[in-house]
């Protein structure tokens, strides 16, 4: 599928168009000092016009994550090898996901500038990227749990716990490397840590 990134800026809906001068607000300012004025003229727009799209700016923030890391994570996976054997898939697919997000622009920038913001979706909710994530990865356990590759379970719970154990391999990696340790080395135990996990 063709990243809207290279879709002509005349071919692209009005919304992704808002939501691409709201990621360039974020990237020059971070999203404290980013304003619905401010992605209206950014957009070339009436600020009203940013306003009947989103009332508020967490409703703006919650809609260009999931636009940016639902694509990061489309684009991950359909850059995958195939492997038949669906622990290991799903294991390695985890981890390029992960490394992805960590490189990630947007989220780099968040870590840096807002990190609270972030907050909401590892304390007291998940949110629609981590949700379909989930669905993603629960849809993968069943079609490998019908294949006997692996082991049987509840797939959302078993979804849900990946997810979790990726956490930190996101947001913590950096804290972890050093004497030794590269993120290659926590990449391959996460790898290892998931296909054992799902293992019959």
């Amino acid at each position: 599928m063709t990243s809207l990134r290279h879709i002509g800026r005349s071919e692209r809906p009005a919304r992704d168009l808002y939501l691409d001068a709201a990621r360039e607000c974020l990237l020059d300012v971070g999203w404290r000092r980013t304003t619905l004025t401010e992605v209206a003229r950014r957009s070339g727009v009436s600020r009203m016009t940013i306003y009947r799209a989103w009332p508020d700016m967490p409703t703006l923030l919650g809609d260009l994550m999931t636009r940016e890391w639902g694509e990061l994570v489309a684009a991950t996976l359909a850059a995958e090898p195939t492997d038949d054997d669906p622990a290991r898939a799903l294991a390695h697919a985890l981890v390029a996901v992960t490394r992805a997000l960590r490189d990630n622009e947007v989220f780099v920038r968040l870590l840096e500038l807002d990190p609270d913001l972030l907050l909401p979706y590892l304390l007291a909710r998940r949110g629609r990227s981590q949700q379909a994530i989930i669905d993603l990865l629960a849809a993968q356990v069943t079609a490998g749990q019908a294949t006997g590759g692996i082991r049987a379970g509840d797939p959302t719970a078993i979804a849900r716990s990946v997810v979790l154990a990726a956490h930190g391999f996101v947001l913590s990696a950096q804290t972890m490397v050093g004497d030794g340790v590269e993120p290659d080395d926590l990449d391959a135990e996460l790898a290892l840590l998931v296909e054992r996990g799902l293992r019959p």
